[in-house]
């Protein structure tokens, strides 16, 4: 034998086949998923939307802070009513158009903070607009709808 080259065994016998089915006493394993995982409901200090998709998290440039982009294919008026429901706070409107609704995480510090912790809701269809373009590798989707988080943390 070679070295390097495999066992004559390893080559005689052929892959598991897959079932099509899962049979009684398996699991079926969850299905991967293209797009990274962001950090969830704890780490931000607020809820994220259920249907929000995640789309990266951004350096905010100063102390450390960060803040994290999720795409909706819900309406703008939808996600500012779940906010204002699940936070209970009303927000505030920071623009009428294109519409900008914003939710207070925690208290502004100007020396380690870029960003007020908060949640910010953006409608990208404002004004016959298609959308927010997310494109991630080769692939790219429009979304309605755009959520920002800042966490109070910095992270």
């Amino acid at each position: 034998m070679l070295l390097g080259s495999p066992p004559a065994f390893a080559q005689a016998t052929p892959p598991p086949r897959p079932l099509p089915f899962p049979t009684a006493g398996t699991t079926p394993s969850a299905p991967a998923t293209a797009t990274p995982q962001g950090p969830g409901d704890a780490a931000l200090g607020a809820p994220i939307y259920p249907a929000a998709v995640f789309l990266e998290t951004i350096d905010a440039g100063k102390g450390g802070q960060q803040y994290h982009l999720y795409g909706t294919d819900a309406p703008f008026a939808d996600i500012v009513n779940y906010y204002k429901t699940t936070l209970k706070n009303g927000g505030r409107v920071i623009f009428q158009a294109p519409a900008m609704h914003q939710f207070d995480l925690g208290r502004f510090q100007e020396q380690t903070m870029a960003y007020p912790p908060s949640v910010v809701v953006k409608d990208y269809m404002w004004n016959g607009a298609t959308g927010y373009l997310h494109v991630d590798g080769t692939t790219s989707r429009r979304f309605p709808t755009i959520i920002q988080i800042v966490p109070a943390t910095g992270k």
